[in-house]
């Protein structure tokens, strides 16, 4: 069996692609806010219960995220990384990120965002995986097949998690995936802060009401 040679998938294309997701969930659960409402009330035990929650998922995100880039930030693409993270799951990055999307649901304080937004994330990221796949396979050939046969392409399987004793990583890498993961943790005092505006009147009522 042959293994044609592909476009390579410049890193920094794939990146910015992730970080204009994310910016969009961002303005989105933002604006969503100006136009509807949770059907749980602000300081209501169900409200605050899925925000913790939601604050939660959202910490999980940026943790799994830093952790996945220790392993392949500055060489994705060049080798095949197949252990930490990646031993658990082809995309650890785009499943941490669609955890993170269904956290912001939550601290927004409805389930239907949480799955709305979950949803939107899971095909973005899907698609772009596929995209990915190819390349790695006419790069990396029988390698990499045996890779995909063994793990999971989404789901973690931790049963199967392996490590190596030693870590190189790019600090370059880290950096910025630690500035993305920013945009899911702002979006805590922001929903926050249009909350309050809303109770002590200094908003219009909001249109529609998401359960």
């Amino acid at each position: 069996m042959t293994y044609a040679p592909l476009k390579p998938v410049s890193d920094a294309f794939v990146q910015r692609k992730r970080l204009i997701f994310v910016r969009v969930a961002a303005v989105f659960a933002v604006l969503l806010l100006f136009f509807a409402k949770p059907a749980l009330s602000e300081g209501s035990s169900g409200h605050e219960t899925l925000e913790q929650l939601g604050l939660s998922l959202v910490l999980v995100c940026i943790v799994g995220r830093l952790w996945s880039i220790l392993y392949v930030g500055g060489k994705k693409n060049q080798e095949l990384v197949s252990t930490g993270p990646f031993s658990m799951t082809q995309n650890p990055l785009y499943f941490f990120s669609t955890v993170g999307a269904v956290g912001i649901g939550l601290i927004y304080g409805s389930l239907m965002a949480a799955l709305l937004l979950g949803a939107a994330s899971f095909f973005i990221f899907r698609v772009t995986a596929r995209k990915e796949a190819g390349f790695l396979l006419g790069k990396f050939g029988p390698a990499y097949v045996a890779y995909i046969e063994a793990t999971p392409r989404f789901w973690p399987n931790p049963l199967l998690y392996r490590d190596h004793d030693e870590l190189q990583f790019s600090t370059r890498a880290l950096k910025r995936t630690f500035l993305d993961g920013l945009y899911f943790l702002a979006i805590f005092p922001a929903i926050e802060l249009i909350e309050y505006f809303r109770e002590t009147g200094l908003l219009f009522p909001a249109f529609v009401t998401l359960y």
